[in-house]
């Protein structure tokens, strides 16, 4: 499951980073607040070489993460994590979904060329119909 969200940077917590059997990690933990009529506060968190893009923003900037949200369950109790995966600006995310991505052209054809590339053709034309 992918969802982005939406909001203003409020904090970047300490990066978290250990060693585990499959090596060094890093976790790097931030908060955004969403924006309407009931803001909520979400931390989230970034893994390994992505946590630090998070350092590319300011508090108070307006970002946009792309996110997973995974529960698991450990001695009876389920924790919830929200794994961001994409971390961007969120007016520049704004202006670049707004933008056209292609625009087609019409380009008038002469129709005496066209007959003469069929005419032309016609009896190398193998195809029954």
């Amino acid at each position: 499951m992918a969802l982005e969200i939406t909001g203003k940077l409020v904090q970047i917590l300490d990066l978290q980073s250990g060693t585990s059997r499959n090596g060094n990690w890093q976790k790097q933990e931030f908060v955004i607040e969403t924006e309407g009529q009931y803001p909520k506060k979400v931390c989230m968190n970034l893994w390994g070489e992505k946590a630090d893009e998070i350092k590319k923003y300011s508090i108070g900037q307006s970002i946009k993460a792309s996110i997973n949200i995974e529960s698991r369950e450990y001695n009876g109790r389920w924790y919830t994590d929200v794994r961001a995966w994409k971390v961007e600006d969120a007016n520049q995310a704004a202006i670049s979904s707004e933008m056209p991505t292609a625009q087609l052209t019409e380009t008038p054809v002469d129709p005496e060329f066209f007959n003469s590339l069929v005419n032309e053709n016609k009896d190398d034309d193998d195809l029954p119909f």
